[in-house]
């Protein structure tokens, strides 16, 4: 359910501020046109290596390898900001996910399939799929959290049934095709327990290109009870494989899947990140650097706490919980340092550097919120790396979206939909039923290693949708509450409101 935007803007650090909520017009806009305010100087670009086997777009739904959740697009600030409406009338909820081609195309999620569709049309309109039940005999969906465009802006997708495929969907020019061909199809579970030799008790979770054309997987699911002993496994499928099966070549797999044996009860519950100097695996217990040598390499692995599944309790103001038993949000890198949180109490923002994977700095976050709350940090956090030193993290509360049932012992979190991973109560009643929460934090780089500072805190805003970066405007995108749900824009040093919009007017 999307109750309403919210834009953030970045600044240079100060000292903590926790911000009280603002009291918003019931029906009308409000904007505060001091031109301080609304003349925006951009950031330097974001700061992420070109991977060569990724699209040259926001191409995942954490718009890059690096997992930075942000984008050098345009987009609106100031007076009369365009916002366009499209209404969805043939999903039952709204797009989840969104990604680009390089053609500029929108590619989404759609009736448990994938499609590119118009998103400026008054009525969503679909110019291609490709669609399981339609056009493979069903049995399964696409998997749309971890999908993505390759080099060659072919879609590609892990599947619930624990394949991956490789779908083209437009034609050189760069046409739309009606029906997206299907031209990779591989069972990556089987082939990873030929190469282990063990049964894998665990589904594939989520899969990336590194930049050696590799492509790394991992089992797991959005909760992972470590006593449940279940076995998963992290590893990935040679760029020479995959070349030969797109050439229409006969290949044998089992000279060309490479795997890690995960001890029984660790599993992937997010996203994976790559640079050039891996792939970065976060699981409910360990964070890995891994590298492809004719086998899988793990250059670091470095631990991190977790007090386990959080869920809601007596008094609470919230019914659901989180989704993970580790950190939940994925790892999001920068050239020189890892990024994620654990799941303590506090939870705790934790950089690691690349090379040795040693925890360089930590901070607690979002540790003063209002009684009745919870945090769990579910949603990839914004990494923003200035280039001078100083690395900006915006981490979010999603405590109480997960569903209450992801506990039981038959439960499936790697099956991704509505019913199975998020509580009803969020998805009928909206961001009422989330727990509040954002902060930045930033780390910086002094004479003897790192500091983290938080720079300000809002505790009033509660957010259903992972938050946008774009550095042209200096400014954080979301779908929030703050008493009444609207659009919002904050000031940089502040974080208080340059405009605001109610949801009935975007």
């Amino acid at each position: 359910m999307l109750a309403a935007a919210i834009c953030l803007t970045m600044s240079a650090y100060s000292a903590k501020q926790t911000l009280a909520s603002e009291t918003l017009p019931p029906d009308t806009a409000t904007y505060h046109t001091a031109t301080a305010d609304l003349l925006v100087k951009a950031l330097h670009a974001k700061r992420v290596d070109e991977n060569p086997y990724m699209a040259k777009s926001d191409a995942n739904i954490h718009h890059d390898g690096y997992n930075t959740d942000s984008t050098n697009e345009i987009l609106p600030l100031g007076i009369y900001p365009e916002i366009n409406v499209s209404y969805e009338k043939t999903n039952a909820n709204a797009s989840p996910a969104i990604y680009f081609d390089s053609y500029g195309h929108a590619v989404v999620p759609l009736l448990g399939g994938i499609a590119i569709r118009d998103l400026n049309a008054k009525e969503t309109k679909t110019l291609g799929y490709f669609s399981p039940k339609q056009h493979d005999g069903g049995g399964y969906v696409i998997q749309s959290s971890y999908t993505f465009l390759d080099s060659e802006n072919r879609v590609v997708c892990p599947t619930s049934n624990n394949h991956v495929l490789m779908l083209r969907a437009t034609d050189e020019e760069g046409n739309v095709l009606p029906e997206f061909e299907k031209v990779l199809d591989i069972d990556i579970k089987a082939a990873a327990e030929a190469a282990l030799g063990k049964t894998l008790e665990q589904n594939l979770l989520s899969v990336v290109f590194d930049y050696e054309g590799n492509l790394w997987f991992a089992t797991g699911g959005f909760r992972i009870y470590p006593d449940r002993a279940q076995q998963g496994v992290i590893g990935y499928i040679a760029c020479s494989a995959i070349d030969a099966i797109l050439s229409g070549e006969q290949t044998d797999l089992s000279n060309a899947v490479f795997v890690y044996d995960l001890a029984p009860g660790e599993g992937a519950e997010n996203g994976i990140a790559a640079s050039k100097d891996g792939a970065v695996i976060l699981t409910n217990q360990n964070c890995y650097l891994l590298r492809a040598d004719s086998s899988v390499k793990v250059v670091w692995c470095t631990p991190y706490e977790s007090v386990g599944a959080k869920v809601s309790g007596e008094g609470d103001k919230t019914t659901g919980g989180g989704l993970a038993w580790g950190g939940g949000c994925s790892p999001s890198l920068t050239p020189d340092l890892v990024l994620f949180t654990d799941n303590q109490d506090p939870v705790n923002l934790l950089a690691l550097d690349m090379k040795t994977g040693k925890v360089v700095a930590s901070l607690p976050v979002l540790d003063d919120l209002p009684e009745g709350y919870q945090v769990t940090v579910e949603n990839s956090a914004i990494v923003y790396d200035d280039g001078a030193g100083n690395v900006s993290t915006i981490v979010c509360n999603w405590f109480g979206a997960g569903n209450a049932a992801l506990s039981n012992p038959d439960s499936d979190s790697s099956i991704q939909s509505y019913a199975n991973i998020y509580d009803m109560n969020w998805l009928t009643k909206g961001n009422v039923m989330i727990a509040p929460g954002v902060e930045r934090v930033d780390t910086f780089k002094t004479d003897t290693g790192y500091e983290m500072r938080s720079v300000w805190c809002r505790n009033d805003l509660s957010d259903t949708s992972i938050m946008k970066l774009s550095t042209a405007r200096r400014a954080i995108w979301s779908f929030f509450a703050c008493r009444i749900d609207s659009c919002i824009c904050l000031k940089c040093r502040t974080a208080r409101s340059i405009w605001t919009r109610p949801q009935g007017m975007c």
